[in-house]
């Protein structure tokens, strides 16, 4: 068995909301303390009254709740769950940056981190001194540091800016800099929160391949994100958290399918019971928009062998209308996957009567590419060309590959990019011939 990197021992982390807050003395406090004179004893009496009503307005907050796991060195292993679930409160703690109300955090290695954006920069410092300075916290001598320099810089893409205080960095230069000196510099574990939140798809691609690489040379990484997708390829082992605990801890594609089908993840439903409120117009209005399985269940999760169907309801307020549905499926990177229109013979070209339509299309199995997939749901006319509602990023849903061979991935288990993966019928002759003899005959 592998050494142990990180140790979580039944850690539990208690937040007070609504107390009051701690006041720190400064030159000022104690000159107006010297001041107050005969009004002191009274405002003393006051406070004390509204820190008393206060601490009965104020209740604890568990962000962490026992929380108990091992990494050994050498793992990938990703966080995953919702917002507020207690995902960057552990890394904090982790990193050393909090400390845990109750429990312990075990860390055997140098440990860089990359929490926030900026996380362990000197706003006033250059790129170039925070690089150094950054390393000097590692332990690192100056020599081993500059070793490292022009690839951290050439890696980041900042050069023109090294020498400027990187308080006038926008939070792009901010991110690619931070990532580069955590991922290059010389520590066992690399802690990083959402580092795909920002920034290009180039840049995001570059910063998974490098942690893949950190990986396959020892290094133990946690790696948090919403992107299920570069979890899964990126690690074997994924961690769920939900209300402060652990609910999960196994292979990421188990761990992530589970996420997704509870109903903690991306949201395959939207429903708008206010007419009044719901997009559209007079003429016609959305009511719900659903990703549905091929068994009619609504689901976040939809294995890629499987057919998929995208409903739309929507209610028709003015007749007589050629009204016709339409669906926009995005990626997680933002490219387009295809526009459809609703193509259902019964209702072409024919006006539409006042009540509620269901109208579902059908998405064939192994046809979309793995990743999320976040659909926009529109009404429209043609003739003339109107658009009644378009209600942008409406749901979204996640597209998991198999590993059993019988997608169109096979036997690769590596990234495959593309925004459609369609299992192809492929054919293939063969004719027994001897190649060698072949060959010498034709020198001949």
């Amino acid at each position: 068995m592998r050494p142990l990197a990180i140790g979580a021992r039944d850690i539990t982390k208690k937040y007070r909301i609504g107390g009051p807050a701690r006041r720190h003395a400064s030159l000022r406090d104690a000159i107006a303390h010297a001041a107050g004179g005969p009004m002191r004893g009274l405002r003393s009496m006051m406070r004390s009254r509204d820190a008393k009503q206060t601490a009965r307005n104020s209740e604890d907050f568990l962000a962490l709740r026992g929380v108990s796991f091992d990494i050994r060195q050498g793992e990938i292993v990703g966080l995953i769950g919702r917002n507020g679930a207690g995902k960057s409160t552990l890394l904090k703690i982790l990193s050393r940056i909090t400390e845990p109300t109750s429990g312990r955090a075990e860390v055997h290695g140098r440990l860089g981190s990359l929490l926030e954006v900026g996380t362990g920069f000197h706003p006033e410092l250059t790129g170039r001194d925070n690089i150094f300075l950054n390393g000097a916290i590692l332990g690192m001598r100056r020599q081993e540091i500059a070793a490292r320099f022009d690839e951290i810089v050439e890696f980041s893409g900042v050069s023109q800016f090294i020498d400027t205080p990187v308080k006038r960095y926008s939070s792009g230069m901010y991110l690619r800099l931070a990532f580069a000196v955590a991922a290059h510099l010389d520590s066992e574990i690399l802690v990083v929160d959402e580092v795909l939140a920002v920034g290009d798809a180039s840049f995001q691609k570059k910063c998974l391949a490098k942690m893949e690489d950190v990986g396959h040379h020892g290094r133990t990484v946690v790696f948090v994100s919403h992107n299920m997708m570069a979890v899964t390829r990126l690690c074997q082992r994924t961690i769920l958290l939900d209300d402060g605990r652990v609910i999960a801890d196994g292979p990421s594609h188990e761990v992530v399918g589970s996420y997704l089908r509870s109903g903690l993840g991306t949201t395959a439903h939207r429903e708008w019971t206010d007419i009044d409120a719901a997009p559209g117009n007079e003429i016609v209005r959305l009511r719900a928009v659903r990703i549905r399985t091929e068994f009619g269940h609504i689901s976040e999760a939809i294995d890629i062998r499987a057919p998929v169907g995208l409903e739309m309801e929507f209610d028709v307020l003015s007749p007589g209308h050629y009204l016709v549905p339409n669906f926009h499926l995005y990626n997680e990177e933002g490219a387009c996957v295809f526009i459809v229109g609703d193509q259902d013979p019964e209702w072409l070209r024919r006006p539409r009567p006042r009540g509620r339509f269901s109208s579902t299309a059908w998405i064939p199995g192994n046809f979309l590419s793995e990743g999320t997939i976040v659909v926009s749901a529109a009404v429209s006319t043609v003739d003339p060309v109107a658009v009644h509602y378009f209600e942008r990023d409406a749901v979204a849903f996640q597209v998991i590959d198999s590993l059993d061979g019988d997608s169109a991935r096979g036997d690769f288990a590596g990234p495959i990019p593309g925004v459609v993966r369609p299992l192809l019928k492929w054919t293939t002759s063969y004719e027994p011939v001897d190649v060698e003899q072949r060959m010498m005959s034709s020198t001949s």
